[in-house]
């Protein structure tokens, strides 16, 4: 009996566990990885420390798991990103501004990081959109950076969100991943635009370099399928005019209907 119970021991070849591997989507470490979060979402499996940080460092869909939002404008998140030093000009940087709930990204270049950036993208580019739509931004999630920081009564910043009428959240010191949708979206400006761009154009003005941003904005806002949480394979125009509706209040006729 003991004999029939004895576990055989079978020997695989690497080659055998890449096939196995492969057939079951797992080949990268990425998709390794992203199944464990798959499986721990269904199960009470406790993640350590180092399971939770290689999640994070991999995918962009558990960095989100931090932020829940309603609909659009209910939490917009910021960022500023240092794209690099341009021949002449001097370093360069990005302000970089997406509305969690549909994903619609903003982009403006800089050559300072300074509070007045900050705003500028924001009184230029985003409130205006959100104006146009009748839509009002409600929360700003920032990191701590002084950008974006410092005493409420005298930071250029943080005086234009009450000005406003906006809350100021910020993410945990040292934690940016809690900012998930904005390091997502620097990975994909990096892949999709500036890394490209660099090597098929020589910039020698930060005005070349933002009307080359804004047309690819064009296509990431408007003709991109985005396969993230909730997007459905959706643009993210479509699914900011598909979360205006849900923000529409509901006809009066509809009401009275319901209460009778």
């Amino acid at each position: 009996m003991a004999e029939e119970l004895a576990l055989k021991v079978v020997q695989v070849s690497s080659g055998g566990v890449r096939g196995v591997w492969s057939r079951h989507q797992l080949l990268t470490r990425h998709e390794r990885l992203l199944r464990l979060e798959k499986t721990v979402s269904k199960s009470k499996i406790e993640l350590s420390e180092e399971q939770v940080v290689l999640l994070e460092r991999f995918s962009p869909e558990f960095r989100e798991r931090h932020i829940e939002t309603k609909g659009v404008g209910d939490l917009v998140a910021v960022d500023t990103f240092f794209v690099g030093t341009l021949k002449g000009v001097g370093k360069v940087y990005l302000q970089t501004v997406i509305d969690c709930h549909s994903r619609h990204a903003w982009g403006r270049l800089y050559t300072s990081k300074l509070p007045v950036t900050a705003v500028h993208v924001l009184n230029t580019d985003v409130l205006p959109f959100f104006d146009q739509h009748g839509v009002q931004v409600r929360t700003i999630l920032s990191d701590n950076g002084r950008e974006y920081c410092g005493r409420p009564d005298r930071h250029p910043y943080e005086l234009f969100l009450q000005l406003e009428g906006i809350e100021h959240r910020t993410t945990k010191v040292r934690r940016p991943q809690s900012n998930g949708f904005v390091e997502r979206l620097h990975r994909t400006l990096l892949d999709e635009h500036f890394r490209i761009m660099g090597r098929k154009k020589w910039y020698e003005t930060l005005e070349e370099m933002q009307k080359d941003l804004e047309a690819y904005l064009v296509i990431y806002n408007t003709k991109r399928p985005h396969q993230g949480r909730n997007m459905n394979g959706r643009t993210p125009l479509k699914a900011f005019l598909d979360g205006l509706k849900d923000l529409k209040p509901e006809p009066e006729k509809n009401k009275t209907k319901k209460a009778a």
